[in-house]
C-alpha cells in the first residue's frame, strides 16, 4: 500500500526574513576556544575567572569546605 503524499506547508516566516535574523545573530563559530588556566580544558561560557566547569566547581567546593571549617574553629 502506498502512502499519500504530505503537503508541505506554507511557511509561517518569510525567508528573506529568516535569512536575516540568522545573519544578525553572534556565532561561536569565528570564536577561538578559550582554555582554562588550570587544567587546558574548554573554558565554561559561563565562566568570569577563565576556568572549565570541573576547576571551576571544584573551587567552589573548595572555597564551601573552606567557610566550614572557620566556623568550627570558632
Amino acid at each position: 500500500m502506498k502512502r499519500k503524499a504530505v503537503p508541505t506547508p506554507d511557511p509561517v516566516i518569510p525567508r528573506e526574513i529568516l535569512e536575516q535574523a540568522k545573519k544578525c545573530l553572534p556565532t561561536d563559530k569565528f570564536r577561538a576556544p578559550v582554555k582554562c588556566s588550570v587544567c587546558n580544558g574548554e573554558v565554561a561560557p559561563n565562566s568570569t575567572e577563565g576556568l572549565c566547569w570541573i576547576c571551576r566547581r571544584l573551587k567552589i567546593s573548595a572555597w564551601h569546605d573552606s567557610d566550614q571549617q572557620m566556623g568550627a574553629q570558632e
